[in-house]
Formats: C-alpha cells, structure tokens, sequence
C-alpha cells in the first residue's frame, strides 16, 4: 500500500534523501522548504524519477500558519498521513557558549524545537487512531551533538537536539497505544551542506581522522535509516532513539 510521508527541510542533505527514498518505493512525498525552490523542486523530480508522487510546499516551521498551510496542502492533494520525517533545523557559527546572543538562541529553539514540536503535532492530529487518522510514524531529526554537548562549538544547538531526543521518548509512549509510532535518529558526521552554514565548510575533512570508521556518513545512510523507521519492518520500535554516527 502507499504512503503518504511529509518531508520537513526536504530540499537538501538528509531530508532530500529522505524524500527520494520514499519515492523509490512508490510513496507520495510532501517536500517542504523555505527558501531554496529551485533545490526543493530538484527533489520532487528526483521523487518523482524514482515511482512516486511529490509536492512542493514553501513553509518556515517555526511560523505556526505555514505549518497549518503545509498540512492542509497535504491533505488537498493526498488525503490521509501516514509518516513525517520532522527534519527541518538550523545551526549556527561555531563559537563559545559566552558569546551566543539571545537572539541566536531564539531563532534555535523556535526552528529546531518549538518548530519540531508544532510539526509533530499537526502530524498527530491526522494519524492518531483517535483522531479518525489510520496510524503511522514519526522520525524526529536529532544529533549526536545532543548526547556529545559539542562544547566549544554550538552547545545551543546540541540543547536544541537534546530538546527532540526528549520529545521522541515522550510523544513515543503518549502515541504507542494510538497507532502512531514516534522515533528518532541521531546522525553522526555526515556529508552535508549544514557545515557551511555552521562556519566550518573543511569541518568533515578535520573530524574524519578521529571518527571510529575513519570517514563520514552520507544522507543516503541516514535515509535508509530513515525509510526503516518509516516502513512496517520496524512496527515495534517507539520512543527509540537510533545513533547513525559510524560509532562516534
């Protein structure tokens, strides 16, 4: 049977994986973006070259109408929900704690985890077995910066992450007994544009020569973690929080 998944953050890196993943299995995919159209349509062709179904829907996470104009423009076109991959987040600068500004703290929290948490929500809302959905399941994006701390670099951001691993645990149990699987993966070093935005584009080529397998991790090894969180292969698996960091 097909599914319908919503990808948040699907124009890039892991969330585009994501996305085309589902879409070579024959799913109907939602790519949700903010700002990068032309990368955000580039996935849902690729969805689309791959045997599924894709939409693009333009919407920043953190603003509470765009996220209701995403669900709804899910439902208009698709119907019922059956997954999301809660992907979208932001880092920042690398720097000392000391020298964070609140308002760099804000636009964190309010992306990667009040965001997050509006998304699940919206989700929810249409899955729960309660709530007239058909069940389903929720991946939640964290990182290994939430158990790591990544001191020195962006402490708040490894809050930020800390914030979805509790959100996961929590939304896992509440949902067990109401259709609706939620779980989460915590990538490791991969090889994605998120480094640039962090101020450390060479930041993969400095760390690889102290992770455990000597190199970094790709999107498409966090997809296909993704897709097995996604898929009736993993029915018995909730508020379980998946290290995809090559043992890091």
């Amino acid at each position: 049977m097909s599914k319908t998944i919503i990808v948040t953050g699907g124009s890039r890196g892991i969330g585009r994986a994501a996305a085309i993943l589902c879409g070579r299995r024959g799913w109907n995919v939602v790519v949700n973006y903010v700002g990068a159209q032309a990368a955000a349509r580039e996935t849902a062709r690729e969805v689309e070259t791959a045997g599924g179904a894709a939409l693009v829907v333009q919407g920043d996470v953190a603003v509470e109408a765009d996220v209701k104009r995403l669900f709804a423009q899910s439902d208009a076109r698709f119907g019922g929900l059956d997954g999301l991959v809660n992907n979208a987040g932001v880092v920042a600068p690398v720097g000392p704690f000391t020298g964070m500004d609140f308002a760099r703290w804000r636009r964190m929290f309010d992306i990667n985890v009040l965001g997050a948490m509006m998304v699940a929500q919206q989700a929810g809302k249409r899955m729960l077995k309660s709530a007239g959905g058909r069940g389903g399941s929720v991946v939640n994006i964290s990182s290994a910066a939430a158990r790591l701390g990544s001191p020195g670099a962006y402490v708040d951001y490894a809050a930020s992450k800390g914030a979805i691993d509790t959100l996961t645990v929590g939304l896992g149990r509440e949902w067990a007994a109401d259709g609706v699987r939620v779980n989460a993966i915590r990538p490791g070093i991969i090889e994605t544009e998120i480094h640039a935005s962090s101020g450390e584009p060479e930041r993969v080529a400095l760390i690889t020569p102290t992770l455990p397998m000597k190199r970094a991790g790709t999107a498409m090894e966090v997809g296909e973690a993704i897709l097995w969180l996604l898929d009736d292969a993993s029915s018995y698996v909730t508020g379980a929080i998946l290290d995809v960091s090559g043992g890091r």
